[in-house]
């Protein structure tokens, strides 16, 4: 089986149309139940094999002082899933060219990380059928993001999906303000507002959803909201000054 050295892929940003927090797990994750659809702004991720050495480099025309430490990194961290699940021989370098701001909900990250497996599969001699279970130990966004589906209603920790027919493609604006959210910190921020043993006993119930009519755009305003955006903008004032300026 002849396999590609090198490999580029785009890594599509997601927004989140529906985005609801069910439950805390007794091991610190969270349940969710969202509404997922790709955009256009992307990174561009480029990988080739090398003989031994293992490396991740990282540029764009966005802030990059938000990111951390290469081990940290989900994209880094994505490789070397991929690599161990796959018995991987020899190293291998990344290269991210960052479009999609950091820490601005996009999931960029996330992204990323779906990237370099999609683009390792592709450069494997023994591709795995399905990248989900990789993708869901990484994060709620990354099983979605591995996957070809352009839209999707997702439960769990993300990596219970239902493809969905696009809705019609329409202009986005995207407002980026000057400052990054840490999501497990807006998690925690969401926790401030129940006690864990409320949490646990009392989970909220996912929602009855029609999905014949889900692909409008009138049926996913109707549907619309984010579980974050409340406890985010009561740290981050601006939020509110924001969305009051668009509506």
């Amino acid at each position: 089986m002849n396999v590609p050295d090198a490999v580029q892929v785009a890594a599509q940003a997601k927004i989140n149309l529906r985005l609801r927090i069910l439950a805390r797990e007794d091991n610190g994750y969270h349940q969710i139940e969202t509404l997922l659809l790709r955009i256009a702004l992307a990174d561009i991720v480029r990988i080739r094999r090398t003989p031994r050495a293992r490396s991740l480099d990282v540029s764009g025309d966005v802030d990059l002082s938000a990111l951390g430490p290469v081990e940290k990194n989900l994209a880094w961290r994505a490789a070397v899933a991929h690599a161990d699940a796959c018995a991987w021989h020899g190293g291998f370098a990344i290269e991210i060219e960052k479009h999609i701001p950091i820490g601005g909900g996009l999931g960029g990250g996330s992204a990323d990380a779906a990237g370099v497996l999609r683009a390792m599969n592709a450069m494997s001699s023994a591709p795995l059928e399905s990248l989900m279970e990789l993708g869901e130990a990484l994060g709620a966004d990354v099983p979605f993001l591995t996957t070809d589906a352009a839209y999707a209603l997702a439960w769990g920790r993300g990596e219970r999906l239902l493809a969905l027919p696009a809705p019609p493609q329409r202009d986005l604006l995207l407002v980026v303000p000057p400052f990054a959210v840490n999501t497990a910190e807006a998690y925690g921020w969401v926790d401030e507002r129940r006690p864990v043993a409320e949490q646990r006993r009392t989970p909220a119930r996912s929602a009855h959803f029609d999905t014949r009519r889900m692909s409008s755009w009138d049926e996913i305003k109707a549907l619309s909201g984010n579980a974050f955006e409340s406890v985010v903008a009561k740290r981050y004032p601006l939020i509110d000054e924001l969305t009051a300026a668009l509506f």
